[in-house]
């Protein structure tokens, strides 16, 4: 029977193998250097997640998550021979991006609720599953990673995993539609943030005498 965790983790491995494997490109990686971090991207917020529930991680168990990823990297060498320059703002990018939040977002809540954490757990898992691969490229990428700078990503990944927890936790839905609601809530945060530039405040020090 296919669940909602299900439905939510193959969106989000094969969107963010889309958009890691089009960062390499953009970096000019060669065909493996674009395959290596395209899997990356889409296997490393879901492997952080389950050790942190203190679970062998799924990818270590079955080639079905790995199998996603690559059709991930696959859609993006086709995409790289449509696409010209500013690979990185283009909405293939872009929109698989957001769409990969939201879904994983969904997902590593979900398994949050699952495992009977607290709520600030939930919270937590959906994040760091959310973003974890995001991360793991832009180290890759010997970049700042934009989620512990002035972009409204991570933000995004949190009020949708609280959504998902206040759905199905307090107003006792299923978590077909707790999924639903958790990754619909990152998506249209995300897309309004694209949208209208939205950042959150920096911390500069003033170095002014």
């Amino acid at each position: 029977m296919v669940t909602a965790f299900d439905v939510m983790n193959a969106v989000g491995l094969v969107a963010f193998g889309t958009v890691g494997s089009l960062k390499a490109a953009d970096a000019e990686f060669d065909v493996l250097g674009v395959a290596v971090l395209g899997v990356l991207t889409a296997l490393g917020g879901g492997a952080t997640r389950d050790v942190l529930v203190g679970r062998v991680p799924a990818i270590l168990q079955s080639t079905t998550d790995v199998g996603f990823a690559l059709a991930g990297v696959l859609l993006a060498v086709v995409l790289t021979r449509r696409m010209g320059d500013g690979l990185l703002d283009h909405p293939a990018v872009v929109l698989p991006d957001a769409i990969g939040l939201a879904a994983f977002a969904a997902s590593g809540a979900l398994v949050g609720v699952e495992a009977g954490v607290s709520p600030f757990g939930v919270v937590v898992l959906g994040t760091v599953t959310g973003v974890g691969g995001g991360l793991v490229s832009d180290v890759l990428l010997q970049r700042v990673p934009f989620v512990l700078a002035e972009d409204f990503y991570a933000t995004c990944a949190v009020a949708g995993s609280a959504a998902l927890w206040l759905v199905v936790e307090l107003a006792g839905v299923g978590p077909g539609l707790g999924a639903a609601a958790g990754a619909g809530s990152t998506l249209a945060l995300r897309l309004l943030a694209i949208r209208f530039d939205w950042r959150l405040p920096t911390v500069r020090l003033d170095t002014a005498t």
